[in-house]
């Protein structure tokens, strides 16, 4: 039986989302939450081998950074190995689909009990942001089910591609095209949508969107507010119909609300599902 790594990593318990969003990211194949004895919160990270510190450090400031936590909010963290593998399998049990509408998001293992009008996404649990359980996923998708009404889709920033192969599920007739500017990120939806035969309903490139690329009548970007405002400009003229903006902490609705303004936009709807929000233009 393999030896595999644990990475033990002590926090404040408003830091728990952040941390482990960044651990997934950082290539971990699964973590579990439980309190250690100084009361703190204890997220162990499951490696196939030692993991690289440097790019730890990196994945949590920058997680941090997102979710406006200070960096005191991780307390310690420590590397030990591991012999026993059934925690995988016990991290399987603890993946239950996750119902937003009309779209069930499943790991490929979860037994689905599908109604007739129900639409089931299979995606591989890995980036936080791209399974189903986050709640800017959840926004997404359910801003999709309400406005999306066919035509053409535009998913700038895919990720794991789920909403992507949301809009290819409920219109297979729509014209989709998805980007991100991580190569790994593109192979991954590529794969997503193959394994939801979509794949070739969607066309997935590397890269981002300027004013030259071509316009859709929904256009949607689950990114972070920071990468949004730049571009946010350009995400309006590229949209027709309806502009899908996530990613969005409460605190920052101020800072989309008057980039929307200075832009001539006083019409949007903003939904909220914990602490973040979507924008609907």
């Amino acid at each position: 039986m393999p030896n595999w790594q644990a990475l033990d990593v002590d926090i404040e318990s408003p830091a728990q989302e952040a941390v482990e969003y960044a651990l997934m990211e950082a290539g971990a194949l699964g973590t579990e939450t439980n309190t250690n004895q100084d009361g703190l919160l204890r997220i162990v990270a499951y490696f196939e081998s030692i993991p690289d510190r440097e790019r730890i450090r990196n994945e949590l400031v920058d997680a941090l950074r997102i979710y406006s936590l200070p960096s005191s909010s991780v307390r310690d963290i420590n590397v030990r190995e591991v012999v026993d593998r059934d925690w995988l399998e016990e991290w399987k049990k603890s993946w239950q689909p996750v119902q937003v509408g009309r779209f069930i998001i499943a790991p490929p293992w979860a037994k689905v009990d599908q109604a007739v009008n129900q639409l089931v996404i299979r995606i591989e649990p890995g980036m936080a942001f791209g399974t189903g359980t986050h709640e800017t996923t959840r926004l997404c998708l359910a801003a999709i089910e309400k406005y999306d009404e066919g035509g053409s889709f535009l998913d700038v920033g895919t990720g794991t591609g789920i909403l992507a192969i949301a809009a290819a599920k409920l219109f297979p007739s729509s014209t989709i095209e998805a980007c991100d500017t991580d190569a790994d990120a593109v192979a991954i939806a590529t794969e997503n949508a193959k394994a939801n035969d979509v794949g070739e309903s969607i066309n997935f490139r590397v890269g981002s969107v300027d004013d030259s690329s071509a316009s859709a009548d929904v256009v949607i970007a689950n990114l972070t507010a920071d990468v949004i405002l730049p571009m946010l400009a350009t995400l309006v003229r590229l949209t027709c119909r309806r502009l899908i903006l996530s990613g969005i902490l409460d605190t920052q609705i101020n800072l989309i609300r008057s980039g929307l303004l200075a832009l001539g936009l006083n019409n949007f709807e903003i939904t909220q599902d914990g602490e973040w929000v979507c924008f609907v233009v």
